[in-house]
């Protein structure tokens, strides 16, 4: 969720979680809710439908904009050492090897941005996630931890999140809170710059929010909070 023409965000998107500063009503569209208001209606709910499309359109089209920025920079510098070192600069062969892994890193940012997921959501096990996302986490996860969402997606995020936070040593707990899996990421240490900073949280938040229908709170400094829906009992 975020607020017009203030632009604060607020998550998870459920009727239990209502927005501060209220009261408001919720606002749904065919039984899924599109926001809050001081008063309900249909019109004011479609509007919000609307409203809500154009704020991720226009944040997936800034991210790749940006993106592309970075990634067209890393190209011409890769171009620039491998011609240097085609004539005379043998010495240059390293950073041309360097530069290459980090064209590849920038072109995957900009399909993980681009492309939306294949695949539609279904239970996908925590655990098994994390398997592949973070390997080396330390884990404090319920058995039963199950969200709905795209597998692919799921471990683009995550192991992202490692990448965001530095890739120290990090911990990882889970809770049910209402609907949602509210999985929270630690580190040992304060989160360390990336090169490109739109490859961090930018593109962490769209593909939790986009791709997997979640939330995604970046607000303190020694953890990151997803909130993913859960997949409910039979």
């Amino acid at each position: 969720m975020e607020s017009i023409p203030d632009h604060r965000r607020h998550g998870p998107a459920d009727v239990e979680f209502p927005p501060p500063g209220g009261p408001w009503e919720p606002l749904a569209l065919n039984g899924r809710l599109v926001g809050w208001a001081e008063r309900a209606g249909l019109g004011l709910a479609r509007r919000s439908v609307e409203l809500g499309q154009q704020l991720a359109d226009d944040h997936r089209a800034y991210l790749l904009t940006r993106l592309g920025h970075k990634l067209r920079s890393a190209v011409l510098a890769l171009r620039e050492s491998a011609r240097q070192a085609a004539f005379g600069r043998p010495e240059l062969l390293e950073a041309v090897f360097e530069q290459a892994q980090e064209v590849g890193r920038r072109a995957a940012a900009v399909e993980a941005a681009a492309i939306q997921p294949k695949d539609g959501a279904r239970g996908v096990v925590l655990g098994a996630v994390f398997n592949l996302a973070l390997p080396h986490a330390d884990r404090n996860l319920p058995s039963e931890a199950v969200v709905l969402g795209s597998e692919p997606a799921l471990v683009e995020a995550f192991s992202r999140t490692q990448e965001w936070m530095g890739g120290q040593r990090l911990s990882v707990a889970a809770e049910l809170v209402g609907t949602w899996w509210k999985v929270s990421v630690g580190a040992s240490g304060p989160r360390k710059p990336l090169p490109v900073p739109e490859m961090g949280e930018p593109l962490i938040r769209l593909i939790v929010e986009t791709h997997l229908d979640g939330w995604f709170d970046a607000s303190h400094e020694d953890r990151a909070d997803f909130y993913l829906p859960a997949q409910q009992p039979r």
